[in-house]
C-alpha cells in the first residue's frame, strides 16, 4: 500500500512552473504561512472511521465550525499551484490517499484576522502529509523539496513569508531509536528551512505532541520543548481532546489549537524579546493506547 500511495504523491507533486502563477495579482496575498507536519496538521477533525475488524473506512462528517468558515481574505495554495479561497479541509488535494477534514489552518488565519484586521490577505501553503516519520523530512528528500518549492512558488506573487506552521512527532513514537534522535532532526529541519528559504528569522511555531503512535511520546514531547533556537516557539497540545482513534485530535480541539498558534505567532510581531517556549494547561487527554488500537492505527501504513 505504501509503495502505491507514494508513487501517486510522487506522480502528484509538480515542479515550480511561473505559468501557474501567471493569473495571480502580485499584491494579492499579502502574508504567507506554511502548514507542514503529518496528519494532525493536515487535519482528521470529524474524520470517521466506519470500518470494522481492522478495516479502514473513513468519511469526512463535514461539519465545519464558525471559526473554521471561508473567508475571502484567507487564501490556499492549491495542488497546482493557484491562489483560491481556502476552505477546509485545506489538504484535500495535497495529502492524497488520506481523508481529510478539520485541522487548524482555517481557525488559525480566522483568529489572526480578527486580532488584526490590518494585517491584510493571508495566504495558506498545505504541505502537510499523514503518518510521516521525520526522516522523511530531510533535506533532499521529496516531503522537504515538495514544501520548499510550493513556499517559493507562493512568494512569486509578491507576498511576505511570515512563519512556519509545524505539527509533527506522533509517527517517532513508535521506537526509542527514532525518539532518541527526533530533537537533532527537528533542529536540522528547522535550520535547514530557514537558510534554503533565505528567511534567517522567519518563526517557526511547533506543536508539542498531544497523541502518539507508539510508546515513546514523552521522549518526543522531551525533544520538542526543548528545542531552543531564537525563532522558535513552542504551542504545547496536551490535554487538547483526542478522538476515538487515540491519535487524531478533535474537530474542536483543531478549533482551539488553531487559536493557539495564532496567539504565538501575534506575540511574535509584538515583542524583541528571545523565543521561549509556551505550554499550555493540560486536561485528562489519552496518554496512551493498547497495542491492539496501535495496530489497527498502523495498518494503513505498513
Amino acid at each position: 500500500m505504501i509503495p502505491f500511495l507514494w508513487l501517486i504523491l510522487l506522480t502528484h507533486i509538480r515542479w515550480v512552473n511561473t505559468a501557474d502563477l501567471a493569473n495571480v495579482p502580485p499584491s494579492q496575498v499579502q502574508n504567507i504561512f506554511i502548514l507542514a507536519g503529518q496528519s494532525n496538521m493536515s487535519g482528521r477533525g470529524g474524520v470517521i472511521n466506519h470500518g470494522q475488524n481492522g478495516i479502514v473506512n473513513e468519511t469526512w462528517d463535514g461539519v465545519i465550525p464558525p471559526e473554521c468558515q471561508s473567508n475571502p481574505n484567507i487564501l490556499r495554495l492549491s495542488a497546482g499551484l493557484t491562489w483560491v479561497e481556502a476552505q477546509e479541509p485545506l489538504h484535500q488535494d495535497i495529502d492524497l490517499g488520506k481523508v481529510c477534514g478539520v485541522g487548524p489552518g482555517m481557525s488559525f488565519a480566522n483568529s489572526v484576522l480578527k486580532r488584526d484586521p490590518s494585517i491584510g490577505v493571508i495566504g495558506l501553503v498545505p504541505c502537510a502529509i499523514g503518518g510521516t516519520n521525520i526522516s522523511e523530512w530531510a533535506r533532499g528528500g521529496v516531503l522537504y523539496n515538495h514544501m520548499i518549492r510550493r513556499t517559493e512558488a507562493a512568494l512569486q506573487g509578491g507576498g511576505k513569508l511570515q512563519a512556519l506552521l509545524w505539527y509533527q512527532g506522533e509517527s517517532d513514537t513508535q521506537t526509542l531509536e527514532d525518539a532518541k534522535l527526533y530533537k537533532f532532526r527537528l533542529k536540522r529541519l528547522f535550520k535547514n528551512v530557514l537558510r534554503d528559504l533565505q528567511s534567517p528569522t522567519l518563526p517557526v511555531i511547533q506543536v508539542a505532541l498531544a497523541s502518539s503512535l507508539g510508546p515513546y511520546r514523552e521522549q518526543v514531547r522531551k525533544a520538542q520543548l526543548g528545542i531552543n533556537l531564537p525563532n522558535v516557539r513552542t504551542v504545547d497540545a496536551k490535554g487538547l481532546p483526542v478522538g476515538m482513534d487515540y491519535v487524531h485530535i478533535t474537530t474542536l480541539a483543531q478549533v482551539h489549537l488553531g487559536q493557539m498558534l495564532a496567539d504565538a505567532f501575534l506575540q511574535t510581531q509584538t515583542t524583541q524579546a528571545v523565543l521561549l517556549p509556551i505550554q499550555t494547561v493540560t486536561s485528562n487527554a489519552p496518554k496512551s493506547c493498547s497495542n491492539f488500537v496501535l495496530d489497527l492505527l498502523l495498518s494503513p501504513f505498513r
